[in-house]
């Protein structure tokens, strides 16, 4: 179980974004609309929104229509689900990092709509609603008996460990970035004489290489067998 846990630590430190450079991000778009200023922060609600809308589609529409070609109760397993959610991750982070190209291609601060930003959050969203779901129950159904709490409590520590990760390739590219002497992708300041697009992109290739490593130790996984 431990290398799958790795790969939620992963998913993590992708969708903390959503808190951290998603805000900073809004914060460099044109925010009134229709004389109305819309705080970046609240565009989180999307991400809520999402789960919501996504939850009863899954289990009243998505579940029944992948049993037919699984043959499971719960339509996919908790590794597929999971995987699923890795690969919708990756997507959101695609969505960031093409809004921000377009954004600095078309002059850069206040100019273009912070709404283009809502299907970044909804896609993490969906992200979550398979990845964190599969996740519990995978923890819980292939844990030993004696060990379900524990294993259920992995959840969480890969939570804060993905967040530490997330701060840690912060610092790593902000560093790294500001060498020799120039603003760096993500300045403090100007967010136009930066390049969080470029950062978005590194998280997609984190994303995409996570995806092919977890699928591989799935596969490799043993279910445990039912009393």
């Amino acid at each position: 179980m431990f290398p799958i846990w790795l790969s939620g630590i992963v998913f993590t430190s992708l969708q903390s974004q959503i808190y951290t450079l998603f805000i900073q991000q809004g914060r460099s778009m044109k925010r009134i609309i229709a004389s109305f200023e819309i705080p970046p922060a609240t565009l989180g609600m999307f991400d809520t929104a999402s789960v919501l809308i996504c939850v009863p589609i899954y289990d009243k529409v998505l579940v029944p229509f992948v049993r037919r070609f699984t043959g499971r109760t719960k339509g996919f397993s908790d590794l597929q689900r999971m995987g699923v959610g890795l690969v919708v991750s990756v997507l959101s982070m695609a969505a960031a990092a093409m809004v921000e190209t377009e954004r600095l291609r078309g002059g850069g601060v206040g100019v273009m709509s912070i709404l283009w930003q809502i299907p970044q959050y909804f896609l993490m969203g969906t992200a979550e609603v398979f990845f964190y779901i599969g996740q519990l129950e995978f923890y819980y159904e292939q844990s030993p008996d004696a060990m379900r709490s524990l294993c259920s409590a992995l959840a969480l520590l890969s939570t804060a460990f993905g967040s530490y990760l997330s701060s840690l390739i912060l610092t790593l590219v902000a560093y790294f970035t500001t060498m020799d002497g120039q603003d760096g992708w993500i300045p403090s300041e100007d967010v136009d004489k930066g390049h969080l697009d470029y950062y978005f992109w590194l998280l997609v290739g984190f994303g995409s290489v996570n995806v092919p490593v977890f699928v591989f130790f799935s596969v490799k996984h043993l279910q445990k067998k039912a009393a």
